[in-house]
């Protein structure tokens, strides 16, 4: 009878045991790492403010706080509104903002400080307004109104129009809304902050980037349907805001709508 090789005979009972404890212990740890814990897996929350453990509509819920809770963010990227794309780059505060404001036809300056409005832009722009007074005084009070700041009556057509975009609060909450069912998506990065995506209609309805450091402000949108995508930065940051000097304000609801 010829000698059975080292080796292929049957393994001992604890040899076993221990081979099925390591392979248990892989398979779980396979387990583990899928679900973002432990076994040499990072816990991609790990100090970080811990609202990417929380279920979407709860991360949607305390972006929304900070963002009413802040005094001030800046604000910058693009807007599709009724048809219209404007680009926008505002500082806001509680009581008013300041920065530019660009459409297709012209870029101009919005400052709100209080209730008064203020707008500047070239005579171009004042040209082609209808409907204000601005508009019925033709090329020559254009001309007046042209590279100045012009205060703006509250109950004109143009106060109206642009100042939305100065208040913080109004631009805000409609800005941020998300449309469809939440999910929250992948981790992600902008501008060397962490955050966790929110992703409603699964990505049709907007996306919403929220810092997982510190507050959990929002920080980058994409707004439904193609409608824009905005930065949110400067969260609480001083925003100066100053009535421009006199020599540089037109009042165009005393001085140029009785001009000939």
């Amino acid at each position: 009878m010829s000698a059975i090789p080292r080796g292929a005979g049957p393994r001992p009972l604890a040899t076993s045991r221990r081979t099925g404890r390591a392979a248990l212990k892989g398979a779980a740890c396979v387990g583990l790492v899928a679900a973002l814990t432990g076994c040499g897996g990072q816990d991609p929350d790990a100090g970080t403010n811990g609202v990417g453990k929380l279920p979407a509509a709860k991360i949607q819920a305390k972006a929304r706080a900070a963002a009413e809770h802040a005094e001030t963010v800046h604000l910058s990227g693009n807007v599709v509104s009724q048809g219209r794309t404007f680009k926008l780059d505002m500082s806001l505060a509680k009581d008013g903002a300041k920065g530019e404001l660009t459409t297709k036809a012209a870029t101009f300056q919005l400052l709100r400080v209080g209730d008064a409005l203020y707008l500047k832009a070239d005579a171009a722009f004042w040209a082609g307004e209808k409907g204000g007074s601005a508009g019925g005084n033709g090329g020559a009070a254009a001309q007046k109104l042209g590279g100045k700041y012009v205060k703006v009556p509250a109950a004109d057509p143009v106060y109206k129009r642009f100042s939305g975009f100065t208040d913080k609060d109004t631009l805000l909450a409609s800005l941020l809304g998300l449309h469809g069912k939440l999910a929250t998506g992948d981790r992600s990065d902008i501008d060397g902050t962490r955050t966790v995506r929110l992703t409603a209609g699964a990505g049709a309805g907007g996306t919403l980037d929220v810092s997982l450091e510190g507050t959990p402000y929002p920080l980058r949108l994409q707004r439904a349907g193609g409608a824009g995508v905005v930065r949110l930065a400067e969260w609480g940051r001083s925003v100066d805001l100053r009535a421009p000097s006199k020599d540089q304000v037109v009042d165009y609801g005393s001085r140029i709508s009785s001009s000939g």
